[in-house]
C-alpha cells in the first residue's frame, strides 16, 4: 500500500489520516469500514487519489482509506501509444483489479477511460472539475503567437496537433511521452520549442508557474472528459452511495455528454476529437469537434439541453458532426487506429 503523501493540493482543508487515527481505539479500527483505492503510481495519479480519500474522510470519518498503486499497460509501453491500437491502456489493470475485489474504488483521469467497459462495472461519481483548458510550456516562455516559425512542439496528441495547425501551419510536431516533468525536461534541454499540457495536471501539481500561455477553449477544444477524475467501482459494492457523496452533479453531466459523444462518434482518447460540456443556466451546453491531423479540415457543433439529458445530448451533436463530416475525417488512414 502507499502511504497518503503531503497532498499538497488539499493538504490545508482536510485533517490528515495520521490524525485521525491516532484519536480512534484499536476497537474502532477494527469495526471501521476500510475502502482501498487503486491508483496509477504516477505523482499526479496519487495526488488525484489522494484528493478523493480526503473528500470521503470529510464526508465519512469513520472509513479506512489506503490507496493502492497499480502499473498499467500504458505505464510499461514505450513511443506512441497510438501505435498500440488498444484502448484504456491506462485503466484496463485497474480495473481488473475491481473486478476481481482486489480494489474497492478506481480513481481515474477520466480522459483516460473508455467509453464502454464491463457490465459489473459504473463510473459511480465525478468530483468537482479543474480548468479543462490546455496550455503551453515553452523554453522561452513564448505564448502561442510569440512561437518561433517552424517550432517544434512535442505532444502525442492529434487533437492537440489538428488543432494547433488550424491556427498555425508551420509548426512542426514530435510524439513525446512520460510523466509531466519529464515533457517539460525535454522542452528545456532543447528537444522541442514548447509542450502542450493539460491545466489541470500542472494546477493539481502546484506548478502554475511552469505554464507559459493557456490555450483559450475558441484556440483549442478540450478532450472528452479532459481535467475531471473518474470514481468507478462495482455496482454491487455496499460503499457504492458511501462514494456517490462525492459527486457533483454539474461536471457529471458535462461529462456524460462528453463521453456519449465520444461513444457516438466511435472515437477514443486519442482520435483527433474535441468535447466540451458545461453548465450554462440550467442547462448543459456541449461543444463538439472532429479534426484531419494536418488542420485542414475542422468540423464543430453544438447543442444544449437539459441534465437529465445529457446522454441524448452527446448523440445529438455527434450526428450533428457526421452531417458535416465528421465519418469521412475519421475514415482517413492519417486518423484510424489500427
Amino acid at each position: 500500500m502507499i502511504p497518503a503523501p503531503g497532498d499538497a493540493l488539499v493538504q490545508n482543508a482536510f485533517p490528515s489520516s495520521p490524525s485521525f487515527i491516532r484519536h480512534r481505539t484499536q476497537q474502532d479500527l477494527d469495526l471501521a469500514p476500510t475502502l482501498t483505492i487503486g491508483s496509477r503510481g504516477s505523482q499526479l495519479a496519487l495526488i488525484q487519489s489522494n484528493f478523493v480519500r480526503r473528500l470521503l474522510q470529510q464526508q465519512f470519518s469513520s472509513l479506512r482509506i489506503e490507496v493502492e498503486a497499480i502499473k498499467t499497460r500504458g505505464d510499461s509501453t514505450k513511443g506512441s501509444l497510438r501505435d498500440t491500437g488498444a484502448q484504456g491502456v491506462f485503466t484496463g489493470e485497474i480495473e481488473t483489479a475491481l473486478l476481481d475485489a482486489r480494489i474497492d474504488l478506481a480513481v481515474h483521469s477520466l480522459k483516460d477511460l473508455p467509453t464502454r467497459f464491463h457490465d459489473d462495472l459504473t463510473l459511480v461519481a465525478t468530483p468537482v472539475r479543474e480548468d479543462v483548458r490546455d496550455v503551453l510550456v515553452s523554453r522561452e516562455d513564448r505564448d502561442l503567437a510569440g512561437l518561433p516559425q517552424g517550432a517544434l512542439i512535442g505532444t502525442g496528441s492529434l487533437r492537440r496537433q489538428a488543432q494547433l495547425l488550424s491556427l498555425r501551419p508551420d509548426l512542426r510536431f514530435t510524439c513525446i511521452r512520460g510523466n509531466i516533468d519529464t515533457r517539460m525536461r525535454n522542452t528545456r534541454e532543447g528537444g522541442c520549442d514548447a509542450v502542450v499540457l493539460a491545466a489541470a495536471g500542472l494546477h493539481r501539481l502546484e506548478q502554475h508557474g511552469e505554464i507559459s500561455a493557456y490555450l483559450e477553449t475558441r484556440e483549442m477544444l478540450p478532450a472528452a472528459g479532459q481535467a475531471a477524475l473518474g470514481l468507478q467501482m462495482r455496482r454491487d459494492h455496499p460503499l457504492l452511495s458511501w462514494v456517490e457523496s462525492v459527486n457533483h452533479p454539474p461536471t457529471f453531466a458535462a461529462v456524460a455528454a462528453e463521453r456519449s459523444l465520444l461513444k457516438h462518434l466511435g472515437g477514443g482518447c486519442r482520435a483527433p476529437i474535441a468535447a466540451w460540456g458545461r453548465q450554462v443556466g440550467k442547462s448543459i451546453l456541449l461543444e463538439g469537434l472532429v479534426a484531419r491531423p494536418d488542420g485542414t479540415d475542422l468540423v464543430r457543433a453544438a447543442s444544449s439541453t437539459g441534465p437529465e439529458a445529457a446522454h441524448r445530448l452527446g448523440a445529438e451533436v455527434a450526428s450533428k458532426l457526421r452531417r458535416l463530416g465528421a465519418d469521412a475525417i475519421l475514415q482517413d488512414p492519417a486518423v484510424r487506429i489500427p
